[in-house]
Formats: structure tokens, sequence, C-alpha cells
């Protein structure tokens, strides 16, 4: 049987990160739409509760040492970390002569946060109640905005760089990585007790969505020369 031809391929990824996107935009709705409806504080509240001692709320499950292990994977969702990173590679796009990619880049992170701030004074969620919380907020729940935000940057920052890489085990390792960081941000926050689940839920879908968008605008804004199709 013949190789697939580059064009087919072509073809059949967009098809796939199409169907990702709206799969991504389906779910945040609905996940809203049962939010806003009260349906889902059961779920929230049953898995919420299942990360911390049966004998004593407060405390959440796993030795002392954890909470700062859990704490410094969360500051890779934050304000700082995002914005270094974002700088950084901003920078490094710039000197490699791909201003687009860079502006594109910083477009993605910006409307990102942007669209953050919109959703939790839209819905206003209170955060979690049940137990106390492992580290300050002052904002709105839902979504969750460093769930959402590291799926931004991460996902963004992986697809920037899977553009230019032509091996596909290296963009899928990369891919796995920035996945990985993304799961583990949503986790801590629901750990630390400042995010009910489908807060953390509804911003991996918003930040998923929102970085596929980027993608194909940095492929119509700034194409690059076709990756050979995979053997």
């Amino acid at each position: 049987m013949s190789r697939p031809s580059l064009r087919q391929h072509l073809h059949a990824r967009s098809l796939a990160l199409l169907g990702a996107l709206f799969a991504a935009i389906w779910l945040f709705v609905e996940l809203a739409e049962e939010m806003s409806e009260g349906e889902t504080q059961g779920f929230d509240q049953r898995l919420l509760l299942a990360l911390r001692h049966p004998s004593d709320p407060a405390s959440p499950l796993g030795p002392p040492w954890l909470e700062t292990i859990i704490r410094d994977i969360t500051a890779l969702g934050g304000l700082t970390v995002l914005g270094f990173v974002t700088l950084a590679v901003a920078g490094l796009l710039w000197f490699q002569s791909r201003p687009r990619s860079a502006g594109i880049l910083l477009l993605a992170i910006i409307g990102g946060q942007v669209f953050s701030h919109l959703s939790k004074a839209l819905f206003d969620r209170p955060r979690p109640d049940l137990v106390p919380h492992g580290t300050l907020v002052t904002s709105a729940s839902f979504p969750s905005g460093h769930s959402m935000m590291a799926a931004v940057v991460w996902l963004t920052l992986a697809a920037m760089v899977t553009r230019v890489q032509p091996d596909r085990t290296v963009r899928i390792y990369i891919t796995a990585l920035a996945i990985a960081v993304t799961l583990a941000v949503g986790f801590s926050r629901v750990w630390l007790g400042v995010h009910w689940p489908t807060d953390v839920l509804a911003g991996w879908a918003a930040g998923a969505a929102w970085a596929l968008i980027c993608r194909a605008l940095a492929e119509v804004l700034d194409p690059l020369p076709a990756l050979d199709p995979p053997r």
C-alpha cells in the first residue's frame, strides 16, 4: 500500500484539530451550563473531599512535604512563571526572525488572560468553602485561571515548537510534556482546595480551545515549509 500524500496527511491533521477544538468548546459550554444550574455541586464536593483525610477534611492526603511540591507545581500556572516563559520564548522567536510567531504567542497569552478574567466576572462562582485554602486566592472560581492559562501557555508553546520539529517522536514528546504540566497544575488547584473540580475541567477545556485557535492562526499568518508526513 502506498504512503499517504502530504496533502492527505495535512487534511487529516486539520480535521483532527478541528474536531478537538469543537470538543473543547462543547465541554466548556456544557460545564458552564451545568455549573450555573447547580448540577455539578454534588460531584464537586465528593471529589474535593476525596483528596482529604476522612477524619480531618482540613488536611489534604499525603505527607506534609507533598504540600510544598504541590505549591511548586501550581506556580507553573501562575502569572509570574507563565509571563517569564512567554516573554523568553517570544524573544527567541524574534531573534530567529519570526516576528509573526512572536506576536501570535503574545496575543494568545494576553487574550487568554483577558478571557479568563471576563469569564470569572461573568459566572462569579464562589471559591470552595468545604476545606481551608492551601494558597491565597482573591478572584472568582469558575473557570480556574491557573488551569486555563497553563493550557493556553504550555500547549501554545508546544504547538510553536512542534511546528518546526521534523521528528514525529520529538513532536509527540514535547506535546505530552505540555499536557502533563497542564494536568498537574489543574490537579494542584483541587488538591489545595482553591477550586472545584469542574472549575479545573472548564479551565482545561477553554485553554485547550484557545491554544488550538492560536495554532490555526499561526498556520495562516506565519506559514512554514510543510513537514514530511510520518512514515
